[in-house]
């Protein structure tokens, strides 16, 4: 099969983690006889200081004519003065929208050999194992109106909306989702508060009578928030919108172990985007101590979403679990005064565990 990507590396640690990435895609790639077919292109800062433009024409074109994409990060602390269409993150939001990619996926568990790396308890941590489900294309960071008044003092305004149609969609990933997993979803809103969330609640009870052997509960966000550090491995499938999701899938990266290690697919459109969750971390950018992990992990999501290669994501999920089982650590992951290894080192260590 031939595997065509565009790969983003983008601002800061991106380029670092994406190479590391892209090296184990290319194990894989040579393991199950695929052919690798590999285009780049600049995406936020990058994109800015070449082109004036956190999104280029030909870096749409690009990931349009692909059949995945892989990012790295955007973000850098030179742009945070631009008005907001020339900043990094812009890019990143536009592309996520041209390409239709509405249903974010996060996957937060724990590998055995990491419990120690959690802040928790290894009683409260153990068999963690749940898979965020983040609408991608609505609420706070689409909606309009959005935007700073004039006057004084200064105000600013964002909308949170959302149609049933696009609270249907979302609700139906995270459902079929749980099927393969432990038939659980829990859908997160605020609807003791806000009108948005009593929409999401009805319509996700709606679409739940369709799922029979799934089970479907409600939290508010925040109490969900206090359940994810009290009782995280009560949880399978969080469904939830924007904002919330984007808070959340960090705090659970921290529960267990790092967000370093976070994954993600953001799926539903056109073309698959494919990203570890972590930013741009420009204050580490270059010193080999980023953890290619979470853009590792990407890439077995990308296998499996994007081109229904099963046995190959499989096969990176099994190499960094060795890995990690072997005690190969990043210096995110590793104890006080303990050794780690660099952003090369560590994705080296997963192509021999896959060859």
């Amino acid at each position: 099969m031939q595997i065509k990507i565009t790969v983003l590396p983008g601002d800061g640690i991106g380029p670092e983690v994406t190479h590391e990435a892209v090296n184990v895609l290319a194990a894989v790639a040579a393991k199950y006889n695929h052919e690798l077919d590999l285009s780049t292109a600049p995406i936020g800062g990058a994109a800015i200081r070449e082109f004036n433009n956190p999104l280029p024409d030909q870096t749409l074109e690009s990931c349009l004519a692909s059949s995945a994409v892989l990012l790295g990060a955007v973000g850098h602390p030179d742009f945070d003065n631009h008005p907001t269409h020339l900043r990094p993150e812009a890019g990143l939001l536009k592309i996520r929208n041209a390409l239709g990619a509405y249903a974010n996926l996060r996957p937060a568990r724990l590998f055995a050999a990491l419990a120690e790396a959690s802040p928790l308890k290894p009683a409260v941590i153990a068999n963690t194992d749940m898979l965020i489900v983040r609408e991608l294309l609505g609420g706070l960071y689409f909606s309009k109106p959005r935007g700073v008044a004039d006057g004084e003092p200064p105000a600013a305004l964002n909308t949170m909306r959302y149609s049933v149609p696009e609270i249907e969609r979302i609700a139906r990933i995270a459902f079929e989702l749980a099927r393969g997993r432990r038939q659980k979803v829990t859908s997160v809103d605020k609807a003791n508060v806000l009108e948005v969330s009593r929409l999401w609640r009805d319509t996700v009870i709606n679409i739940a009578a369709d799922y029979p052997d799934v089970t479907l509960e409600h939290q508010y966000v925040d109490s969900c928030a206090m359940a994810m550090v009290a009782r995280p491995a009560s949880f399978d499938v969080i469904l939830t919108e924007n904002m919330f999701g984007d808070i959340l899938s960090d705090e659970a990266g921290a529960v267990v172990g790092s967000l370093g290690l976070l994954a993600s697919a953001s799926i539903g459109g056109r073309v698959g985007l494919y990203e570890p969750v972590h930013g741009s971390a420009p204050d580490i950018a270059g010193s080999g101590v980023a953890n290619p992990l979470g853009a590792i992990l990407s890439t077995a999501m990308m296998l499996r979403h994007s081109f229904n290669l099963d046995a190959e994501a499989a096969s990176i999920e099994r190499a960094v679990e060795r890995t990690l089982a072997d005690g190969c650590r990043t210096r995110d992951l590793a104890g006080s005064g303990e050794a780690f290894l660099t952003t090369v080192e560590m994705g080296k260590r997963v192509v021999d565990c896959l060859q």
